[in-house]
């Protein structure tokens, strides 16, 4: 009855997808626990490059069955156009299920997310403007709609009636905005139901099913611990909680039924929209890194902050979820670099610290402390045996292997399935 938890250990955009794609041709249960269109997947695989945002990257393993689970903020819009996509390129869909509990971002979450970032100015967080946040905010405040919601007309309507009265007054008299007609979110909104309906379900059931049948499940987090609420950059972060801990709350298990919680690092670092990163590189190696990795939001298309890779933010993350295994993904990108840094201190004034601080404006001030190791200057996306990667990427992997106090099961030296190293068994 193995359950794994695949996590984000960075600050997301470390190559979950890919990982996940992999192991659904393994596992029989694929569940998105956490974020929402914010957040995306880019997979390669069989049947072309896809970019996910909603839909579990199993989803194109024939005898999956993938879960949206409570933890997941769904645009309907989103999903339902993701949906067709799938669909016209042969995917099949009907192995899709969404948890009743899951809230949905309604039209004026979109708004509210814009004009509040604007509001912001120079302080602005750098959030996707999908509505994210201020869809988690109305969950934590009682005044979500859920998509359980959208199979029953009559409190649809109660709802959309006395939350919207209340968000048109934010509209129109925080921010000079014209209000949205309760009787167009309703007909779309119906509209939606109608088509999400099959779809939905009580999806603990389902999963309490998986369990006792002994499936094989995994749980699929999006972005990265570093964007935790609680404990990442705050209030550079997203909005629900990417850790290991979160997996077990947005897909509705207890967290005595996980058996392994892998984390996927890539072997530099990189980060979108605004916060502290320590190690970032604002010159030509970043640039370069930028390039060869083709390093541009899934969801965004911004150009990713790149960095080195720090072990002090790592074995952080290690900690914090408990990471029983790990996975490097992107080694390939670092093929042509003859010298490789990894940050395994920061300088805070005149004082080294080995700890991540809990303050975005402490971590502000830390410079990195680098350790050089040699680069390989030979190409690896060719590799599928570990041991015939050259000596310089092997001392690179072990070095990290010590300093995140975890051990590496999987390295990915490519976007496609196959390039991929497999160094240990995972279910």
């Amino acid at each position: 009855m193995p359950v794994i938890a695949v996590i984000g250990a960075q600050w997301g955009d470390e190559g979950k997808g890919k990982i996940v794609d992999l192991l659904a041709e393994e596992a029989e249960v694929v569940i998105r626990f956490s974020g929402g269109d914010n957040a995306g997947h880019t997979v390669v695989n069989r049947y072309g490059e896809f970019k996910l945002h909603l839909v579990p990257a199993g989803i194109f393993s024939p005898l999956t069955t993938c879960i949206i689970g409570n933890g997941v903020v769904i645009n309907p819009k989103v999903l339902l156009e993701e949906i067709d996509q799938l669909n016209q390129r042969g995917v099949d869909t009907s192995r899709l299920f969404i948890s009743d509990r899951a809230h949905l971002v309604m039209p004026y979450h979109l708004l509210l997310d814009g004009l509040e970032e604007e509001a912001r100015g120079g302080k602005a967080i750098g959030t996707t403007r999908k509505g994210i946040g201020p869809a988690f905010a109305d969950k934590t405040a009682r005044l979500g709609i859920r998509t359980g919601d959208l199979l029953d007309r009559e409190v649809l309507r109660e709802r959309l009636h006395f939350i919207l009265s209340y968000k048109n007054t934010i509209l129109t008299k925080v921010y000079g905005a014209d209000p949205l007609s309760e009787d167009e979110v309703y007909a779309q909104y119906c509209q939606y139901g109608e088509k999400l309906s099959p779809y939905i379900r009580e999806t603990t059931a389902m999963i309490e099913e998986a369990l006792e049948q002994k499936k094989r499940i995994l749980l699929e987090g999006a972005q990265g611990t570093l964007l935790d609420p609680d404990f990442g950059t705050y209030p550079y972060t997203t909005s629900s909680s990417p850790l290991a801990g979160g997996s077990c709350l947005g897909a509705g298990l207890g967290p005595t039924k996980v058996d392994q919680i892998l984390g996927v690092f890539k072997a530099y670092c990189t980060r979108v929209g605004g916060g502290p990163m320590p190690t970032e590189l604002k010159d030509e190696i970043g640039n370069l890194i930028r390039e060869r990795a083709h390093e541009f939001g899934t969801t965004t298309g911004r150009p990713r902050r790149c960095g080195w890779f720090d072990a002090v933010a790592a074995k952080f993350s290690t900690r914090i979820n408990g990471f029983t295994q790990a996975a490097i993904t992107r080694l390939d990108v670092l093929d042509t670099l003859p010298t490789l840094k990894i940050c395994v201190s920061y300088k805070l004034g005149e004082e080294v610290i080995s700890q991540f601080p809990s303050s975005a404006a402490v971590l502000e001030q830390c410079q990195p402390v680098y350790e050089e190791l040699p680069g390989w200057q030979a190409p690896t996306s060719h590799i599928q045996n570990y041991e015939q990667l050259p000596p310089q990427a092997r001392q690179y992997l072990s070095r990290l292997e010590e300093l995140i106090s975890c051990p590496i099961s999987i390295i990915s030296v490519g976007m496609r399935r196959e390039q991929t190293i497999r160094k240990r068994p995972i279910f």
